[in-house]
């Protein structure tokens, strides 16, 4: 897991139903753009609200542009339970180059619980796994030394890393897995992949995906302000608006509790985008 790889947004049509043409589209796009593979199902896709035969065609569509290409996929997985998150992943892996596992959120388990998660995880299905590490949307902040023991596991091949910010055991994580390490918080794509992150997930990657394939320190400067419009309201309202008012996606519709976002923040965006 190197490179640039994009989390896509699940379009939909304005009645409500997956719109296959527009992420086959979108997809297109991206890896037209440069990305060196795709995400699906993850957090930008709002996986936790589509149906079991959503997630089907989402999975079938992705796959297939993949193949198209001669690149990755990786799909989204994990929930809170242990047995369920295997089930769900057994469920997925054959879609799957790799899987992208969140880590136990709500529950708050002890970071040795965690550890144990992922073993039995990696141990119950045959693809590789990617920890998915986001203590602000699951509740539970791991020291270096639990996330450093989850990359040693037989297994795990990397980790999305979304710390909010770069912080001491984010350097410390750096300095000694960095090229285990996918910075997954667009912001911090570049001073990450400056210290040693051996890749980015950027959902800013649907919308401008050769921006993250030729990123540098200039690049870095102009996404600062797209980036931020992008994130200022509910993730991936503002980008679903975004790739809608570029045509990439035919719908901006997204699934509740998200709200559209206001015509002020897409505006924002949409100027910052290039």
């Amino acid at each position: 897991m190197h490179g640039i790889h994009v989390p896509l947004v699940t379009p939909f049509t304005p009645d409500g139903e997956v719109d296959a043409a527009s992420l086959e589209r979108l997809a297109r796009h991206v890896l037209d753009g440069g990305a060196d593979g795709l995400v699906a199902l993850g957090t930008t896709g709002e996986a936790a609200t589509l149906t079991p035969d959503e997630v089907e065609t989402v999975l079938r569509v992705s796959r297939g542009v993949c193949d198209a290409y001669g690149v990755p996929l990786t799909v989204g997985a994990g929930t809170m339970g242990t047995d369920a998150t295997i089930a769900q992943a057994r469920e997925r892996a054959p879609y799957a180059d790799t899987l992208l596992v969140v880590a136990p959120y709500y529950l708050r388990p002890t970071e040795d619980g965690v550890v144990a998660h992922y073993a039995s995880v990696v141990s119950a299905v045959d693809v590789p796994v990617l920890m998915y590490n986001i203590p602000y949307r699951t509740g539970r902040t791991l020291s270096a030394e639990a996330l450093l023991r989850v990359l040693d596991l037989d297994g795990v091949v990397g980790m999305k890393h979304c710390p909010g910010g770069i912080d001491g055991d984010t350097l410390v994580l750096l300095a000694e897995a960095g090229e285990k390490v996918l910075c997954g918080d667009d912001a911090y794509a570049f001073p990450m992949r400056a210290l040693g992150a051996g890749g980015v997930i950027a959902a800013t990657g649907n919308l401008v995906p050769s921006a993250y394939a030729n990123l540098d320190l200039a690049m870095h400067d102009r996404l600062v302000p797209l980036v931020d419009a992008l994130f200022s309201e509910p993730s991936p309202t503002v980008l679903k608006a975004c790739l809608a008012a570029r045509g990439l996606i035919d719908d901006a519709s997204v699934r509740a509790p998200f709200l559209p976002p206001s015509p002020e923040t897409v505006e924002r965006a949409l100027k910052a985008a290039f």
